[in-house]
């Protein structure tokens, strides 16, 4: 199995991280609309309200070696969000996670902060990465916290980085973790774990 392009499965307390299956995406597109989740014009998530085009997008990542896909699982199979290894590029030892979103019911528990860790400890200790990028909008200020919660420093804004699909225009939050870095955020991200054991 070559790590830079299989889909690990990754097991913790609260949550399972397995490959991405087309089967999944019914429960996907329900935990998206859950809490009316899909609405919040600045979160990824509305793309679920069209899930053929977000399969076809995400399956052709995957196919070009770009992505690695998740589907996040609770411990009894619920599957209640997605997240993945993105703009994986090998040469430079170097990936992004993104594409994440979860269900609202898990929300603020310990699901978000186990699935980093285990991703990030993936990306670090076994795929060998030197840096894992993660990138919100620059309007998505709860996501803001929640990187900065785990760890990561903030490398800057692309300033009209992407054309939404409603035609607005997105200024993206650049975070990264480098590899020297991930002995103390690892520590943190046990700590924060603890709170939710």
């Amino acid at each position: 199995m070559s790590v830079w392009t299989e889909t690990p499965v990754l097991t913790g307390r609260h949550v399972t991280l397995r490959p991405f299956r087309e089967d999944d995406l019914p429960a996907l597109v329900e935990a998206a609309r859950e809490g009316d989740l899909w609405n919040i014009f600045y979160a990824n998530v509305s793309m679920m309200k069209v899930p053929e085009r977000w399969l076809a997008a995400a399956l052709k990542e995957r196919d070009v070696g770009r992505a690695l896909l998740f589907t996040v699982e609770t411990p009894g199979g619920e599957v209640v969000g997605t997240t993945r290894y993105m703009r994986i590029a090998p040469q430079h030892r170097r990936l992004e996670i993104g594409g994440t979103f979860y269900a609202t019911r898990v929300q603020r528990t310990g699901v978000n902060t186990e699935a980093k860790r285990m991703l990030l400890a993936y990306a670090f200790e076994v795929m060998k990465t030197q840096a894992v990028q993660i990138r919100t909008d620059a309007l998505n200020k709860r996501s803001q916290a929640a990187i900065e919660r785990l760890g990561a420093k903030k490398d800057g804004v692309l300033r009209g980085h992407q054309v939404m699909a409603d035609g607005r225009i997105r200024d993206s939050v650049v975070y990264s973790i480098i590899d020297r870095e991930w002995p103390g955020v690892r520590a943190n991200l046990d700590y924060l774990l603890g709170k939710h054991a």
